[in-house]
């Protein structure tokens, strides 16, 4: 009989922030032959053409803002920051929140998590987030589904160093729904 094995989890973005207002983590299966590479995998899934909906509600985003007093998302936002193993991670720290988003990939599985992670800050934060806490899921679902679909066409099949990929053109059919688990306090 072998020995029971202990669950564990850990990720670059709870690393600074271990007790975050809001928690996400998607899951879903690599295609085969996808890239092992999780640079590749943050900027095909944050840095490539994103469905119309998810394109017209940052557009949204970034005109309402100023309306709570904040100054729009700089246009590196998403950019990855840092790689460790398999993970590599996005960070923005702005007047409302905290937030960092890393992106792993398990070649054994053969499985793409993202993790999402906010720290709020002040009544600015909670009113901006409100609506975005409710929306979250669905976008980030659709963001991870477009790249899915790229993936199938733009495959290194090996990790690149930093900064050497581009986000994959779009093209293809068909994704796979990621799992979900959400904590929202």
């Amino acid at each position: 009989m072998s020995a029971p094995i202990t669950p564990t989890f850990s990720s670059l973005a709870l690393l600074e922030m271990p007790r975050p207002d809001f928690v996400e983590v998607m899951a879903v299966p690599l295609p085969p032959g996808a890239s092992n590479d999780p640079a590749w995998w943050a900027r095909a899934i944050f840095g490539g053409p994103q469905p119309a909906a998810v394109e017209a509600l940052m557009r949204l985003r970034q005109a309402v803002v100023p309306l709570l007093g904040l100054r729009p998302s700089p246009p590196d936002t998403f950019a990855v920051r840092e790689v460790v193993g398999q993970e590599a991670l996005m960070v923005a720290h702005e007047a409302h929140l905290d937030f960092r988003c890393a992106v792993g990939v398990d070649p054994t599985s053969r499985l793409l998590r993202v993790t999402t992670v906010v720290r709020l800050h002040g009544w600015r934060g909670r009113v901006y987030f409100a609506p975005v806490r409710l929306l979250h899921p669905s976008i980030e679902r659709a963001m991870i589904r477009a790249a899915l679909r790229r993936s199938r066409t733009a495959r290194p099949a090996e990790p690149e160093p930093s900064g050497a990929s581009e986000a994959p053109g779009a093209s293809g059919t068909g994704g796979r729904t990621p799992a979900v688990v959400s904590d929202s306090r």
